[in-house]
């Protein structure tokens, strides 16, 4: 383990409370034939240390599992409209793709969030979050197609820190994902968690075929030394070297300011990037520079 590595994972155990007990695991929910043939061989990392508890959607015996998921992801989404239909995690998250996050063991989950929880049965783990990737025609490209856990459950001094944010860390360090595309709203706070995996290109402003116009497509090369970043704060000095902040603002309140944006990338202007560092500062609703690569 090298140095860098050493003080990145110290780092985290030192913010994250959760992170080294015992009664909490990553989890791996796929069918057999979409388990990944050598996990987290991609991006050097000492951050996943504990071996994942698989289970297959497939199984019967595994349904409470899945319940929880559900019941999660609907608490997450519902108050948006847009929860997840469960034929639509069969179809599009459990036969294509990859579902991962961490789980509780049953036994010891705190008294506070078991008395938020519905009891769905005899079951050893207790998932806390979920992260979906789907894989992609273009080789080497995932998509994002949610993530969320029980923090939208709890108050703010029950949280457990840093969990949605290190679910999807773990499902791209896992599945050695190399290119990260996916779909958020603009003004949500999850921007500020998926802009930091890798610098982030907005390959889409407006989405009117979406259920939801102001939303966001992204697309970033998987890069795990933004991801210390998150939590560090620290302004992120490669990307400030490499991109250089255009005249353009994207203002979450304002659907033309998007439309804008969109017809710059229709028309080959761009590539467009947000600033991590920016996006992590800023108020949701405070409109957002818009950067491009330095020489354009």
């Amino acid at each position: 383990m090298d140095k860098k590595n050493t003080a990145s994972h110290n780092m985290i155990l030192e913010k994250i409370p959760w992170w080294s007990s015992e009664d909490i695991r990553p989890y791996v929910f796929v069918r057999d034939e979409n388990h990944i043939t050598h996990p987290g061989q991609r991006h050097r990392l000492n951050w996943f240390d504990k071996e994942p508890i698989y289970k297959d959607p497939l199984d019967l015996s595994e349904l409470p599992f899945a319940e929880y998921v559900y019941y999660i992801e609907n608490a997450a989404f519902g108050p948006s409209a847009m929860p997840m239909p469960r034929w639509v995690f069969y179809d599009c998250a459990v036969m294509p793709g990859f579902v991962c996050g961490f789980a509780h063991k049953k036994a010891t989950l705190p008294a506070y969030l078991k008395a938020l929880l519905p009891d769905f049965g005899p079951i050893d783990w207790v998932p806390l979050s979920l992260f979906i990737i789907i894989p992609t025609m273009h080789k080497g490209e995932w998509v994002a197609h949610n993530l969320c856990s029980v923090n939208s459950l709890l108050e703010k001094r029950d949280q457990f820190y840093g969990l949605g944010f290190l679910s999807k860390a773990f499902g791209l360090w896992y599945a050695n994902v190399e290119q990260c595309s996916g779909m958020t709203q603009w003004g949500s706070p999850a921007l500020k968690l998926h802009s930091h995996y890798g610098h982030l290109e907005v390959i889409g402003a407006y989405a009117p075929v979406h259920s939801h116009a102001k939303t966001v497509t992204y697309r970033a090369l998987v890069d795990t030394n933004n991801w210390e970043m998150f939590f560090s704060k620290e302004p992120d000095l490669v990307f400030l070297e490499q991109y250089e902040k255009t005249s353009l603002l994207v203002d979450p309140l304002n659907e033309e300011s998007m439309i804008d944006l969109q017809m710059k990338i229709q028309k080959k202007e761009g590539p467009f990037y947000l600033s991590a560092s920016e996006v992590s500062k800023n108020d949701l609703k405070t409109p957002l520079h818009i950067y491009r690569p330095k020489g354009y």
